[in-house]
């Protein structure tokens, strides 16, 4: 079970970044994404986590017990929830990146911490350099879909809880040009839903079940539509 804030989401931001320096913000899709002729992509999309509930801010080994114990139904249950088709959203961003004039390759797999570090710390720069990929897989940029937490999250305070359990789906999406590793896009993918009614309805969790699958709908556009507009 996960307790701390996003962990997977922290490292990989740190892969991408670099450890001691700002969080990347947003940039929004460059108008030289589709330029001809570097418009050669690779897509890859990194494997999905499992599905499971955080509690954020139940810090203490104690308090991770309290806040496991007091929502073991809900946990369970959440473990039981499909990804529907978010794990296809690859297939998507391959489709509206084709109709964009862009030839496309599907990557099965990138080992991001084998990367080395890139110099540049300009903004809006990799922090790895991604510059090696373009020979390896013979295209001009790198489309990354990654996502880093589906599930439920509660915030707590120690024992207590904060706020009602929502769903939430968090990662990353960005465009890398394998040229100099300029981002040509980059969107942190945050979604957080809350049941419309109420969310404490064992052993199905309706209203929050309903949050879930809209989330994964949200998560889907937020990556997708960008790069269709």
């Amino acid at each position: 079970m996960k307790y701390n804030f996003s962990i997977a989401g922290i490292a990989f931001a740190a892969l991408l970044t670099g450890c001691m320096t700002p969080p990347q913000l947003a940039v929004p899709v460059s108008p030289t994404a589709f330029a001809a002729p570097a418009n050669s992509y690779g897509i890859v999309m990194t494997a999905l986590p499992a599905v499971d509930t955080q509690f954020p801010g139940a810090g203490c080994l104690l308090c991770m017990a309290a806040a496991s114990v007091a929502n073991s139904s809900l946990t369970s249950y959440t473990k039981t929830l499909q990804t529907e088709d978010l794990g296809k959203v690859h297939l998507e961003v391959a489709e509206a990146l084709r109709k964009k004039g862009a030839s496309v390759k599907m990557i099965d797999n990138i080992d991001f911490s084998k990367l080395p570090d890139n110099n540049n710390t300009k903004p809006n720069f990799a922090r790895k350099d991604f510059t090696g990929l373009k020979a390896q897989y013979n295209v001009d940029k790198l489309m990354v879909i990654s996502v880093t937490m589906v599930g439920i999250e509660r915030s707590y305070a120690s024992y207590v809880p904060t706020s009602d359990p929502k769903a939430r789906v968090a990662g990353v999406s960005y465009i890398v040009n394998l040229n100099d590793n300029s981002l040509e896009w980059y969107l942190p993918l945050d979604v957080s839903k809350a049941s419309d009614g109420k969310w404490d309805e064992p052993p199905k969790f309706p209203g929050l079940t309903n949050a879930y699958f809209q989330s994964l709908e949200l998560a889907k556009d937020r990556i997708v539509k960008p790069l269709a507009q």
